[in-house]
């Protein structure tokens, strides 16, 4: 068993030995049999990789996972790589591969005093992967500071005043939601929130001027264009979109709520005839 077992991992090794490459990952474990013959033709292996690390390296090589040894090609071979070492940082071993050509993807390294540390480097270090990836997916950018919402704000009420009915009401009612976002910026600054809110409500008019804002450093109005605080067009159209719809599913679920209540009072006004009369009126 133990000679037929050999033989088997042997000629697994052989068939990725016959392509000559340099550096062998492999998602499962590794046998020191299979080490022992991979050492023996220059081949250096590391083992029980996750399926993520797995992909990002195909990505960056160039290489094809394979499954089965008896199906690989010479296209499944990664030759995009210039350099593999392994570095020590700390206490722990990494494994770096350098000098790719046209690499698909990449690691960020990060490394920080405790765990509480990294992990609000990595979640700040996500947010702005993320605003650079909405910005190549739609460059449009709107102003920041509370500007955005209160322009939109301004041309909501605006535009409710040509409308006759109730009607107006869904526009006032949006447009004054959208103050929260400034009121909350003069509240977290320390300004004086009634008095700063009327002012750049003031400024946003008609249109006049939309591109004022609040300073979060002072606590006053200032021009956003010349701060050059500017958010994506697309994180602004998901935020209004989502909280409209979240509104709706609301009022929907108010109003199924309040049918129910209605169809339990109405049903219960009516209740059935006494058994007693009933039987007086047989006898």
């Amino acid at each position: 068993m133990l000679r037929l077992e050999e033989e088997y991992v042997k000629a697994l090794c052989d068939d990725i030995a016959k392509f000559k490459p340099d550096v062998v990952f492999t998602e499962k474990g590794l046998s020191d049999i299979a080490a022992h013959y991979l050492m023996k033709s220059g081949i250096s292996a590391f083992r029980r990789l996750r399926k993520t690390d797995n992909n990002r390296i195909a990505r960056a090589t160039g290489a094809t996972i394979v499954h089965r040894t008896d199906e690989i090609q010479e296209g499944d071979i990664g030759t995009k790589c210039g350099l593999m070492e392994v570095r020590k940082i700390g206490d722990e071993f990494f494994v770096f591969l350098d000098e790719c050509k046209e690499p698909k993807a990449c690691t960020i390294l990060l490394r920080g005093p405790s765990k509480d540390l990294l992990n609000e480097i990595e979640r700040n270090l996500l947010d702005a992967m993320n605003v650079v990836r909405n910005l190549l997916v739609d460059p449009r950018v709107v102003y920041g500071a509370g500007a955005s919402e209160m322009a939109v704000s301004a041309a909501l009420m605006e535009k409710s005043k040509s409308i006759v009915g109730v009607a107006q009401w869904i526009y006032q009612a949006v447009a004054m939601a959208l103050e929260v976002i400034p009121r909350t910026l003069a509240q977290n600054c320390g300004a004086n929130v009634i008095k700063l809110t009327t002012e750049l409500r003031a400024k946003h008019a008609k249109g006049a001027s939309p591109q004022w804002g609040i300073d979060g450093h002072k606590g006053v109005l200032a021009n956003i264009a010349e701060l050059g605080v500017l958010e994506p067009f697309a994180v602004k159209v998901q935020t209004l979109r989502t909280s409209i719809e979240a509104c709706c599913m609301l009022l929907r679920i108010d109003a199924v709520v309040s049918g129910i209540a209605a169809k339990k009072e109405s049903g219960g006004s009516s209740a059935p005839p006494p058994e007693n009369e009933e039987m007086g009126e047989a006898a």
